[in-house]
């Protein structure tokens, strides 16, 4: 089993800054990937941004290219997103998401929300 733990949440205005983290513990012999998807009311879960191969390549939801950041400390099994220039769009519940091992098993958090006010 694999444990998520978020942080860094909440209310800001709009063209602020928030800072997402989430340590994972737990049995992990292999991550394969750590990232952030998010849901807003009514709408489905998306990929905001993921890292890769070993930390070298990340992925980006368009909507959050040039405003968003994934970074990796891999000492800790922790994966951090800051998040820039904020919008009310930006507006969901943000999930970390890891996957681990041989069988790529996957693994989300709890769930930690972001609102951003016009």
């Amino acid at each position: 089993q694999v444990q998520l733990v978020e942080s860094g949440g909440g209310l800001v205005q709009a063209g602020g800054s928030l800072r997402l983290s989430c340590a994972a513990s737990g049995s992990i012999s292999r991550i394969n990937t750590m990232g952030w998807y998010r849901q807003a009311p009514g709408k489905q879960r998306d990929l905001v941004a993921r890292i890769r191969g070993g930390g070298s390549i990340m992925d980006y939801a368009e909507s959050v290219k040039g405003r968003f950041t994934i970074s990796r400390d891999n000492a800790k099994n922790t994966v951090f997103l800051q998040m820039n220039s904020l919008k009310p769009e930006d507006t969901a519940v943000y999930y970390c998401n890891i996957n681990v091992g041989a069988l790529f098993r996957g693994y989300w958090g709890q769930g930690t929300q972001v609102t951003v006010s016009s």
